[in-house]
């Protein structure tokens, strides 16, 4: 039995003790300073707010101010906050993370480091020990086809961890799996942490043609298939260009992963609402009010920048992450800008 402290107490941070309590573990569950009613349920034995389920008996919930005891004699650290939350809360938690020598990533971003460049995660990650002086842990990314709430039901979950370290991806996912919480390691964590927050970009154009049917009453699964077949795409020439494998993007981290987002979540909400009629701002404002992070509106702005870093003609080769950005600026009619980006081009005599 190990010890393991998961930092942020929202959906995946939650859903995670289910699979890690049952196979026998001590769990800490360490809510951020915007967590707080998060842990009022928690220890009110309610359903967690964000995922429906009731926690497992036995977690401990932790609250932000206790960081220090939610580390101590940890064996494993699993980092769940949004993208927004990871540079304060590591850059807190580091020197006890250090210690441990072991951190799990379920966040999911592209953040620029200390001069501007925009980078996956881990790597952002590693760079915001180094600047600490310390040695960063071994990272494992944490991603693939996984809904918070299935997590948490015990519902069965195929999921992908991912470390440099093949050893360690399967050490670490080891602990996590039960017959239900299934772990695919691999060693191409460029290509996963590609595919996290990008199927998040992408995901909102499929959830477009879900709210063109609601304001239309007529089916637009002829548009979907089509932006889902861009967006793979667009994700593997990314991971690609990156030094990654575009067999992760077309398997469970890529795939597998942009078809469950475009099914249900966040970011295929906000998409449907800007297919129903609604403005990309007012969307997003009233989903913030509803407490719904929007990941895809946040990741679009970074990979942008990483688009236009890794090639000299992106919005050519990019045509639908170009087309995404800008419907959510509102300088685009979305629907023409969606098509002529999903479409194959019309055949020249």
């Amino acid at each position: 039995m190990s010890t393991v402290t998961i930092l942020g107490a929202g959906a995946m941070g939650s859903a995670l003790a289910t699979p890690l309590v049952a196979r026998g573990h001590a769990v800490r569950l360490w809510g951020t300073w915007l967590d707080d009613h998060l842990l009022d349920a928690v220890e009110a034995g309610h359903p967690h707010p964000r995922t429906g389920v009731r926690v497992p008996a036995g977690v401990e919930p932790v609250r932000s101010g206790d960081l220090d005891r939610a580390l101590d004699g940890a064996d494993l650290v699993v980092l769940a906050t949004s993208s927004e939350g990871v540079e304060a809360v590591i850059t807190r938690a580091a020197p006890a993370i250090a210690r441990i020598g072991v951190l799990a990533v379920t966040s999911k971003g592209l953040l620029p480091d200390a001069s501007g460049d925009v980078q996956i995660l881990p790597t952002f990650i590693r760079g915001l020990f180094e600047a600490a002086g310390l040695e960063a842990p071994a990272i494992v990314a944490v991603g693939g086809p996984c809904k918070a709430n299935e997590v948490a039901a015990g519902r069965p979950t195929a999921t992908v961890y991912g470390s440099t370290d093949l050893e360690v991806a399967r050490r670490v996912g080891r602990l996590a799996q039960t017959d239900a919480y299934r772990i695919e390691p691999t060693a191409d964590v460029v290509g996963l942490e590609v595919s996290a927050p990008l199927k998040n970009v992408y995901a909102i154009a499929l959830g477009y043609a879900d709210g063109l049917a609601e304001r239309t009453g007529e089916p637009w699964h002829d548009l979907k298939a089509a932006v889902f077949a861009q967006a793979v795409r667009e994700m593997a020439a990314i991971a690609e260009a990156l030094g990654g494998s575009s067999a992760t993007v077309f398997g469970l981290a890529g795939t597998g992963d942009l078809e469950v987002t475009g099914l249900s979540g966040r970011n295929r909400i906000y998409g449907a609402r800007i297919g129903a009629g609604e403005t990309p701002a007012d969307a997003l404002t009233a989903m913030r009010a509803a407490e719904q992070t929007v990941e895809g509106a946040a990741a679009i702005v970074g990979a942008r920048s990483l688009a236009g870093r890794l090639f000299d003609d992106a919005a050519t080769r990019l045509p639908l992450l170009h087309a995404i950005d800008a419907v959510l600026d509102g300088h685009a009619d979305p629907l023409r800008a969606l098509t002529e980006a999903a479409l194959p081009e019309a055949i020249r005599p």
